[in-house]
């Protein structure tokens, strides 16, 4: 078995592919429309689905809100400094919800961003990660 995809719904297509590709760097992949279904399917990621996970942003033409729910909890990216990584995606309109730093209980220092839709990003920090193992 292999992991794909994490598929999540978003309200403004434009707008969550501006953010997953200007923002958190991924690619979009590819897009499709489906007139029949009246939705749109967008794939972003870091590199090519062959090789690596991927995110699938679903735009229903017919929905303009969702409810989050509390059982989905976030996405999670590796970075190389989680300091530097906050303040450039700071620089580039992100919004930090939780600040780096160590976790409450002590461990790997992580970050929180928001998306346009409100889903949470969790920023793990690899070096620091990789010093304490």
């Amino acid at each position: 078995m292999k992991f794909l995809h994490t598929m999540i719904r978003v309200n403004d297509l434009g707008e969550s592919i501006k953010f997953y590709c200007d923002v958190l760097g991924m690619k979009l992949l590819r897009k499709k429309d489906y007139p029949a279904g009246r939705f749109t399917l967008a794939f972003v990621g870091y590199g090519d689905e062959s090789e690596n996970t991927v995110v699938e942003l679903t735009h229903n033409w017919d929905t303009h809100q969702y409810d989050l729910g509390n059982a989905f909890g976030h996405l999670a990216l590796g970075v190389d400094d989680i300091y530097k990584a906050c303040d450039e995606l700071r620089r580039q309109g992100a919004k930090i919800v939780r600040e780096p730093g160590p976790m409450k209980h002590g461990g790997t220092e992580i970050a929180f961003i928001e998306d346009p839709n409100g889903y949470k990003i969790e920023l793990i920090d690899l070096t620091r990660r990789a010093q304490r193992a």
